[in-house]
């Protein structure tokens, strides 16, 4: 089997034992001194275990790969006077996509009343964490100890300086060829310590999945099926029709070539659930399989990564109409606008913020008068939905990658085109 299979038949089959342990984990099951045993030995000791492991060497080859990647990335665009102009045509691709994914999340959301007829729950509390002001946004961009964002693994700055650094490089004459060869050397071992990563994925998400559903099983999914099945629904119609439509008509290129092509990326951030951890594949693959220069995946999808919350958004959209529903409040049309322009926005402004998806949330709730309290009643599937959003937030970086790259002429379509397994 190729290992885009193996990982798929692993995420299968870590689903289906996850499944049938949670439903064995009954009141008979459970007092059972042998499966409490078997539960902490299997469950919350190995699976655990080696799930863990699988995620952090992950994100262990995050911060240096994006590093090198983009210092390399810009240096070969750092007298390129349109790299201001590719930037630029990435984020305004990134926030027109969100924009979309919460404006479509809503107008589903109201069609098919997810919060209708669900009795108010009272003796629940949720407190949420503050957004940074904007100002602050802009200016934690700019690391004041380039080291220690690296350690703290704050995206955006790192992104800011690693481009310094490659433009400098690329304008500084023989010495600065030096250290790009070094760079590059180092950039090899990198994407072979990825590669090595990569053949043990299918155990590690093996791991993940029958931890998560054995913990989970399909009890929480049943209690707010209707909510579930919105959001559900919504990402899959985003992620298939609009970034299709996408690629197909600003891109050029058929969308099920892109789909096939970024497979191994949507299978690794669905078992993941995590942008940053699925960023080394999803670079090897817009380079290997879609054929996008480096210069424009090393500085794109990293981005992507950081800012591009469509997944999210959606969630955020029949979140608000769920709430809302379920409290009985009408926020009407200037309401929904609101909820629209906020969470585009803070798309970018609550960046590399852990917990992300609920604090924006929060921010969205607060902006139309809702309460925050009303995050309690979907935490339940959230995990779940999670691995989706995730899936579509990296779909949605490989487009734009792909379509900034094929407007530039950087996109080898033959590689594009290729047959792959």
């Amino acid at each position: 089997m190729k290992l885009t299979s193996r990982i798929l038949f692993a995420m299968i089959t870590g689903i289906m034992f996850g499944v049938i342990f949670n439903l064995m984990n009954t009141a008979t099951f459970s007092e059972s001194i042998l499966f409490s045993t078997i539960h902490k030995f299997l469950i919350d000791g190995l699976l655990d275990t080696i799930g863990q492991i699988f995620v952090s060497s992950l994100k262990m080859m995050v911060v240096p790969l994006v590093f090198v990647s983009l210092v390399l990335g810009s240096s070969a665009l750092g007298n390129n006077a349109r790299m201001g102009v590719m930037a630029g045509k990435a984020i305004l691709l990134y926030l027109i996509t969100t924009s979309i994914a919460i404006t479509l999340a809503i107008i589903l959301a109201n069609f098919m009343e997810p919060g209708t007829g669900m009795d108010r729950v009272t003796d629940i509390e949720f407190t949420g964490k503050d957004a940074p002001p904007l100002k602050d946004v802009f200016i934690d961009m700019v690391p004041s100890n380039p080291v220690m964002a690296m350690v703290e693994g704050n995206m955006l700055q790192i992104i800011v300086f690693s481009i310094l650094m490659g433009i400098s490089l690329s304008r500084v004459g023989e010495k600065g060829q030096d250290a790009i060869k070094i760079l590059e050397s180092i950039n090899v071992v990198i994407m072979k310590m990825v590669f090595i990563l990569m053949q043990l994925a299918p155990i590690g998400v093996f791991a993940l999945l029958a931890r998560l559903f054995s913990e989970l099983g399909l009890v929480a999914i049943l209690d707010l099926a209707s909510y579930f099945f919105t959001v559900l629904a919504t990402l899959i119609i985003h992620g298939i029709f609009i970034y299709g439509i996408f690629i197909t008509f600003l891109g050029g290129l058929p969308a099920h070539r892109f789909f096939k092509n970024v497979r191994p990326a949507i299978i690794f951030a669905f078992s993941t659930a995590s942008s940053n951890a699925t960023i080394p594949i999803s670079m090897e693959v817009a380079e290997k399989r879609q054929g996008v220069s480096k210069s424009i995946s090393s500085f794109v999808i990293p981005l992507g990564a950081t800012i591009n919350m469509d997944g999210t958004a959606i969630m955020q959209g029949v979140a608000t109409v769920f709430i809302a529903q379920a409290y009985n409040i009408e926020i009407g049309l200037v309401g929904y606008i609101t909820v629209i322009l906020t969470a585009t926005l803070a798309s970018i402004g609550t960046a590399g913020v852990p917990g992300v998806g609920l604090i924006m949330l929060s921010m969205v709730l607060q902006q139309v008068g809702l309460p925050v309290e009303g995050i309690a009643l979907i935490l339940g599937v959230d995990r779940l939905l999670d691995m989706v959003r995730t899936a579509v937030n990296i779909t949605g970086d490989s487009m734009v990658s792909t379509i900034v790259a094929k407007s530039e002429r950087l996109l080898t379509e033959k590689t594009f085109y290729n047959r792959q397994d």
